[in-house]
């Protein structure tokens, strides 16, 4: 994580400055999962393989980071539920209708996964309960990444036992590797007839090398090993090439110099498509840089730091619509806020449990939620956290919007109701 800190607005002036935004999303009839063709004008729709007007739809994620806090949630709700061991499927199930909709979904998935019984263990070595996988598949992820400054936190075993869970879970991954024979293997994934590669890099792995007799087992960045990793999947007969980085600097909502710098080379240099980032564990701006689109940091799509900051509990789904003309792919935009709901802490909030008047009652469980559907259907919400919904989505936006995206069409995939 590399990125310099952002200068926070007072609320009268972010909100002014928002309501200014244009957040119209001129999407089609389909609801907010519209058909991208529909704006293109050519009318092809998605066609056979090689014809013009072929398109897909991506949704791609934050960190995934599993503290003890989501793993007691976890027990809980599979307890609730009438059986043993973990369940994230409820805490995650807010983002369901989103993620499920895309044609492809990309996780960023952090943490060492352990054995289904444990033990476990938090920062700064994690080891998280692997049924996290099934409810990442269960949500509608298809591929994760895997390089990050955790991956190596268990050594090879540690890389090797999450990757077997993924694949165990029908999960793709790119990032790590068992070998060098798989980690020569591009990963390409047919998504509605086109050939998608996605590549994982990250900025170091928290003091620990890879072994030079094993350099297979992590990604490490360098814009040269970026470049070639794209041009073998071209050379794979990949079609399109995302790229997932785990770069920036922790909890700074403002990408820092080295990303803006790295960002730019990669744009300009290469033939990669879409630059999603992660590790900042909050917001960053979004960006086109030439003709690519660059997500600096798409916050958390799941955790809960031991110190949350307001900032940590909000995060963003990056949706991207592509559509082929001319040849050529072209990339619209768009984002949808989420937020982790944090019960407070019974023993320093004395009543925190009592029940509240109506229907509505305070939080409990630790659940993600997607903003702007929690306030669309909002009866059951107390008014303090229909404010803070609204603050997460306001603030979401003007992050993502600060470096001038705007003109370049990025908008909410749904908007904030009145």
């Amino acid at each position: 994580m590399i990125i310099s800190p952002t200068r926070l607005v007072s609320a009268r002036t972010r909100a002014a400055a928002l309501l200014a935004l244009p957040l119209s999303l001129s999407l089609v009839a389909c609801g907010p999962f519209g058909d991208p063709t529909a704006e293109s004008g050519d009318g092809a729709g998605a066609g056979a393989k090689g014809s013009p007007g072929r398109s897909f739809s991506v949704a791609a994620a934050g960190d995934i980071l599993i503290h003890p806090q989501l793993t007691d949630q976890a027990a809980r709700d599979a307890k609730a539920a009438g059986h043993k061991g973990y369940d994230f499927d409820r805490i995650l199930a807010g983002v369901k209708p989103v993620i499920s909709k895309a044609d492809l979904g990309i996780c960023h998935m952090e943490p060492v996964l352990g054995r289904p019984n444990g033990p476990f263990q938090t920062y700064p070595d994690f080891l998280v309960p692997p049924q996290i996988a099934k409810t990442i598949k269960n949500v509608g992820y298809d591929t994760c990444s895997t390089a990050s400054n955790h991956t190596l936190d268990h050594g090879e075993d540690g890389v090797r036992n999450t990757l077997d869970t993924l694949d165990r879970e029908g999960l793709k991954h790119t990032g790590s590797a068992r070998d060098q024979a798989e980690a020569d293997k591009p990963l390409i994934l047919d998504v509605k007839g086109v050939k998608v590669a996605q590549i994982s890099f990250a900025f170091g792995f928290n003091g620990r090398e890879v072994p030079q007799d094993k350099p297979w087992m992590a990604n490490l960045i360098g814009f040269k090993d970026i470049a070639a990793a794209e041009k073998k999947a071209r050379a794979a007969g990949a079609e399109v090439v995302i790229l997932s980085i785990h770069w920036g600097r922790e909890h700074q909502p403002n990408p820092s110099n080295p990303q803006l710098q790295l960002a730019r080379r990669i744009a300009k240099e290469t033939g990669i498509d879409l630059v999603i980032g992660h590790h900042a564990h909050v917001v960053q701006p979004m960006e086109k840089v030439g003709g690519t689109w660059v997500a600096y940091g798409l916050g958390n799509q799941l955790a809960r730091h031991d110190v949350p900051t307001g900032l940590t509990e909000e995060g963003a789904i990056g949706w991207f619509d592509f559509t082929e003309k001319n040849g050529a792919w072209e990339v619209r935009a768009r984002f949808v806020p989420t937020f982790t709901d944090i019960p407070p802490d019974p023993e320093s909030t004395p009543g925190a449990d009592a029940p509240a008047g109506g229907d509505a009652k305070p939080v409990r469980d630790h659940r993600l939620v997607n903003v702007a559907e929690a306030l669309r259907d909002d009866k059951n919400l107390l008014p303090e956290q229909k404010a803070r919904y609204r603050l997460a989505f306001e603030r979401t936006q003007g992050t993502m919007l600060n470096r001038g995206a705007a003109k370049d069409g990025l908008r909410p995939l749904q908007d904030l109701p009145d």
